[in-house]
């Protein structure tokens, strides 16, 4: 479908050759009776008209702007997230063997500071969703910056608890009030980004936390006794602070939709919203649509990611979590610079994140292919943990399996998205996916009981059959999305080829899946 000769009118659009796709020239806007949309697959008139009004040129520097906006306010929210997600594994093993631990000063065991995970994850797994559903009527710099200044409060009080019970309440509050932003993060790129070109943007979310984290625990570490507090009070107490100033600056400079953004002219904002797929969700949507929730529903592929997520966040977050403790019973006499050691962790988790988006951005190789791969050789690297080989292997692979299990999100969720529909159906699916994806999170830590300490066999042993499990629910996953994902890299190319040549392609993504569902159409908006 590719034609040869573009006219430079600008109600022309060339006829389909035989790649199956149609094109015409940019910086063009396209006349009402330009194209025959019984020919362009996902085409919708009234939005398809403005998508080759920009050059290649003019929508790189768009694309960059809208970068600039948005990624680093998202990426230091999900960075903080990630902050506190990591200091609740290092408080565990800071001022260890004193009386300032945090395990020793509350007085708990090991087994009963697992379930501060657990306790946090049950109210982030039940008010995700609702969050997501919240999110476009509430818009996101308001409801954004509620879950930060609420959950900020809730952190700092940590500092304050004095026993298991304090500190209990306080992390089961603190995930009712969290749910919600990184979901909601995901949702707000899919007004803004296709599927195709979420990778990169996903990319840098919050990949330094580990860095940051172990370097506030090793400087925390030292300044317990100070004033008064452990390093641990310090670490909560200074985290949430920040939190909530944070939060309220998000309140008055976060982007909500294209429409609102006060920084694009009616130019840029109808293209954006035009060059995304049609069954992307769009502001001008209804705020809830029960029917797309039915739909979500009933869509099979909705279970398969949730399996996929569950059996791997369930096979890996337990030795995320105890990824400090495992370091630190690797013989280190100085906690705090075992501390330190969990850093390699977060660089290699950067560079490996860097080079698979910019690898998977280029549409060559199937994208579930990435996640696939990283689930493999985490396979391999839990089997290096059971059996346990040297201190030097265990390390090693502590430091490969925890990078590659953070690098496996960037990767699975541009994949999940290509399968969402309109605005409710997305804000379900994403906010659903997220949330009861996240039971590794609860259950994840406690296959680490104590009783298994310092090697852990058996719940490697475990871990290593749920990784396994997912690696086959991954490629059950692939085999169902299949055409939808192949049809995805083929539009990528052609549109990378297209704009080298001054073109737009004004075919979209059909979801036959969904069109399936909705009894050989595709449900309106």
């Amino acid at each position: 479908m590719v034609t040869k000769n573009i006219s430079t009118s600008s109600s022309s659009v060339d006829d389909i050759n035989d790649d199956g796709l149609q094109y015409t020239r940019r910086g063009e806007v396209l006349g009402e009776d330009a194209v025959d949309t019984g020919k362009v697959d996902g085409y919708n008139a009234n939005r398809m008209r403005a998508r080759a009004s920009l050059t290649a040129e003019e929508e790189k520097k768009l694309l960059r702007r809208i970068d600039w906006h948005l990624m680093p306010l998202c990426a230091i929210m999900f960075l903080i997230k990630n902050i506190d997600a990591d200091n609740v594994a290092n408080a565990r093993i800071m001022n260890k063997g004193t009386e300032r631990n945090i395990i020793t000063e509350l007085g708990m065991t090991a087994n009963e500071y697992n379930l501060v995970t657990t306790l946090y994850y049950i109210p982030y797994i039940i008010f995700e969703t609702p969050s997501n559903l919240l999110l476009k009527k509430l818009l996101p710099s308001r409801w954004q910056s509620r879950i930060m200044v609420t959950w900020g409060i809730v952190l700092a009080c940590h500092a304050a608890v004095h026993n298991k019970e304090g500190l209990y309440a306080a992390r089961f509050f603190l995930g009712m009030f969290e749910a919600g932003l990184f979901p909601g993060v995901i949702l707000q790129m899919c007004y803004w980004y296709r599927p195709d070109e979420m990778a990169y943007p996903t990319d840098m979310l919050g990949n330094f936390s580990g860095i940051i984290s172990g370097v506030l625990a090793f400087a925390f570490d030292h300044a317990s006794g100070s004033r008064g507090l452990s390093g641990w009070q310090w670490l909560f107490l200074a985290e949430g602070v920040f939190t909530t100033a944070f939060g309220i600056l998000i309140y008055f400079v976060f982007p909500d939709f294209p429409p609102q953004a006060k920084w694009l002219t009616a130019k840029e904002k109808a293209f954006i919203e035009a060059r995304l797929p049609d069954n992307a969700p769009r502001e001008e949507e209804l705020n809830f649509n029960f029917r797309e929730i039915i739909a979500s529903l009933k869509d099979k592929r909705l279970w398969l990611f949730t399996l996929v997520w569950a059996t791997f966040t369930v096979g890996t977050s337990g030795l995320k979590f105890y990824q400090p403790t495992v370091i630190a019973n690797l013989g280190f006499t100085d906690i705090a610079k075992s501390q330190l050691l969990n850093i390699p962790t977060s660089v290699l988790t950067v560079l490996s994140i860097g080079f698979f988006g910019i690898s998977a951005d280029t549409a060559r190789l199937p994208r579930p292919l990435y996640p696939l791969s990283f689930l493999v050789v985490i396979l391999a690297c839990y089997s290096v943990l059971y059996t346990f080989p040297s201190n030097g292997a265990v390390y090693a692979a502590t430091v490969i399996a925890n990078a590659l299990a953070s690098s496996w999100y960037p990767m699975m969720w541009p994949w999940r998205v290509q399968t969402t529909s309109r605005a409710t159906g997305s804000a379900f699916s994403i906010g659903f996916v997220n949330s009861y994806g996240q039971i590794g999170g609860a259950i994840g830590p406690q296959i680490f009981r104590s009783q298994y300490a310092p090697r852990y066999t058996v719940p490697f042993a475990a871990t290593m059959g749920l990784v396994g499990v997912s690696i086959l629910v991954t490629l059950f996953t692939w085999w169902v999305t299949r055409g939808t994902e192949r049809e995805t890299r083929k539009l990528k190319r052609a549109r990378v080829a297209a704009a080298a040549r001054g073109e737009a392609v004004l075919n979209d993504v059909v979801d036959r899946d969904l069109v399936k569902g909705a009894g050989g159409r595709q449900e309106p908006v």
